[in-house]
């Protein structure tokens, strides 16, 4: 309050001390406004913690866990300990049969940047079967990744993997567009490490309720469906187009349609028939001199 002190001060005409306090009031009406809706933000997204988990025998099954995306180094090039972490949980969900699939969705703006092959890579690392990894190359944003694993990759109910602040709010898109998610809390890095993190959430928070409320935004791609479970399809190593080496479709062998109750008798009756002829030729043979 210092600076609004020594403002209201200044010996200037009446008219501009007019205006000054007129300018000094916007002002505190604006921060004002913005820390309401801020702490708005923060309670309401915080209420979908009774849906997140952090110790992995308590969580529900779901056939396919949601791993939201983050690149695996940092700007300076040291390892990013939210990526490990994640994958790290993502594999532990996997190997408790929690899960029978993995959808990893991240950024891939560009052919260099790639966040759904890392994760996938790392995944395989960690043991993870190939065939059980499913990647969304256009989760530019939470938003996106959650719209995305619902409408494009066709599943109504999956279980988050992300940091527990960041779950939260998957958590509360994902119930905004009727899905029933579930999150499992990754290990958090530590307190230094995380404080920007941690700021940028509790705008990435707000922005999330006006995208939903106030903007009605949706995925910025949706594409054609995806099944979890069919073959893995090709698919972009960038949103720009490249592609990637598609992996060997299984062969499936064609189905046979059940007959009708006509169609067997009647199959029925001509192979009683060829045995009973079958049958008399024979016994004519054997009897013959």
């Amino acid at each position: 309050m210092a600076p609004c002190h020594l403002l209201l001060q200044i010996r200037t005409a009446p008219r501009m001390k007019k205006f000054a306090k007129i300018l000094l009031a916007c002002l505190c009406l604006l921060l004002a406004s913005v820390a309401a809706l801020l702490g708005y933000s923060e309670w309401t997204v915080s209420d979908a913690r009774h849906y997140t988990y952090d110790d992995v025998d308590a969580v529900p099954y779901n056939r396919v866990a949601l791993v939201l995306g983050t690149s695996k180094y940092l700007i300076g090039g040291s390892p990013n300990h939210y990526f490990k972490y994640r994958i790290k949980a993502a594999a532990e969900l996997y190997n408790n049969g929690k899960v029978d699939y993995i959808l990893v969705s991240g950024d891939n703006a560009t052919v260099q940047y790639n966040e759904p092959r890392q994760m996938r890579r790392a995944l395989i690392q960690a043991g993870i079967p190939a065939s059980a990894i499913y990647s969304d190359y256009a989760g530019f944003r939470t938003l996106d990744s959650i719209v995305r694993a619902k409408e494009v990759f066709g599943q109504a109910r999956f279980t988050v993997v992300s940091q527990a602040f960041h779950n939260e709010r998957a958590i509360f898109i994902a119930r905004h567009f009727g899905i029933e998610a579930v999150g499992f809390n990754a290990l958090d890095p530590s307190a230094y490490q995380g404080i920007k993190t941690r700021v940028r959430e509790v705008f990435a928070r707000l922005m999330g309720l006006l995208d939903l409320y106030v903007l009605d935004k949706g995925p910025k791609f949706l594409g054609e469906p995806i099944v979890i479970g069919g073959p893995i399809p090709c698919q972009p190593l960038s949103t720009i187009g490249a592609s990637q080496p598609c992996l060997p479709i299984p062969s499936v062998a064609p189905v046979q349609k059940p007959l009708d109750k006509a169609t067997s008798a009647a199959t029925a009756t001509s192979a009683a028939t060829a045995t009973s002829a079958a049958t008399a030729t024979s016994a004519a043979t054997a009897t013959a001199p």
